[in-house]
């Protein structure tokens, strides 16, 4: 068994060659920018990416042969340049246990290598979706829009950029031009809904993202789906979690990064109230039949 101190804990399956990982405490651990929750058990692959802290410490996992049976050592991680400094934490120390005979198991900080199985995991579901043409409303040199696979609204799509870029937080200044020639194509979509006079939009980023590549949400403000079901869909687009793309292209434009406030995964647990009127609601279906008095059918 692997384990850190505090945020996660870690079971090396060398036989079946994944690690279990379990999130011990409040800060979020993610694996390729999927977030795991408090109490909750994920697989990491070799190849995948751990980040600990909201993703202040990124970590892979290596699976190799050892003809002497001796255990391999892990590394404290350093801290690295590009890191916030405000809001860096001191990284936690890993302690090695007993692996199982002649197979050792090394997680190293750093940034992660090529996984020729990333497309398997679901978390990677949107890099297959993206070049499925039934999934494809739009497309062009820069980015896609697929329709959202579950959608939150009657109207709900993404666009993603055809580079690969895994995440929110790893978007730079130059990357500044490609997210306003997403919000460019955001726009676009919106104009050409047959009820974009009635309904209101949003565009936007999920601050901590379920889906690796990174994608632009445009969504209409009804919420009238029957595929949100939960809390936490709701707070997702409701609350701060939910980053305007112009809030992103100004922090480009005056950071050259995109900035995650620490605590950002509580919005997820706030009470359900109406983005409209602010009332508060018990239940996910007490809360969709109060919308109807906003958005009538």
């Amino acid at each position: 068994m692997l384990f850190f101190s505090q945020p996660v804990e870690l079971k090396a399956e060398c036989n079946k060659g994944y690690i279990k990982v379990k999130q011990l405490g409040l800060n979020p651990t993610s694996i390729d920018s999927v977030v795991v929750g408090k109490g909750n058990e994920v697989k990491l692959k070799p190849g995948q990416q751990l980040h600990i802290v909201n993703q202040l410490y990124p970590y892979t996992v290596q699976f190799k042969e050892d003809p002497n049976g001796n255990q391999s050592g892990t590394k404290r991680p350093r801290e690295t340049a590009s890191e916030d400094r405000e809001n860096h934490r001191e990284a936690p120390s890993m302690k090695a246990a007993k692996q199982p005979e002649k197979m050792s198991v090394s997680v190293s900080h750093g940034e992660a290598t090529n996984n020729s199985e990333g497309f398997g995991h679901w978390s990677q579901g949107l890099k297959t979706s993206m070049q499925d043409p039934k999934m494809q409303v739009y497309k062009d040199d820069k980015v896609v829009v697929i329709k959202d696979k579950y959608p939150k609204a009657r109207y709900h799509w993404l666009v993603l950029p055809w580079q690969a870029i895994p995440s929110l937080k790893a978007l730079r200044d130059e990357h500044c031009n490609l997210v306003k020639h997403m919000q460019k194509v955001a726009d676009q979509m919106v104009q050409q809904c047959p009820h974009a006079t009635t309904l209101r939009f949003r565009t936007g980023y999920h601050a901590i993202p379920s889906m690796s590549h990174v994608h632009l949400h445009v969504i209409s403000q009804d919420f009238d789906s029957p595929c949100l079901k939960n809390k936490k869909h709701w707070n997702s687009f409701t609350t701060d979690y939910f980053i305007e793309s112009q809030d992103v292209i100004q922090m480009l434009e005056t950071n050259g990064r995109v900035t995650v406030k620490e605590g950002t995964s509580e919005l997820l647990k706030l009470p359900l109230r109406c983005h409209v009127c602010r009332k508060e609601l018990p239940t996910i279906p007490a809360l969709k039949e109060h919308l109807k008095s906003h958005f009538p059918s």
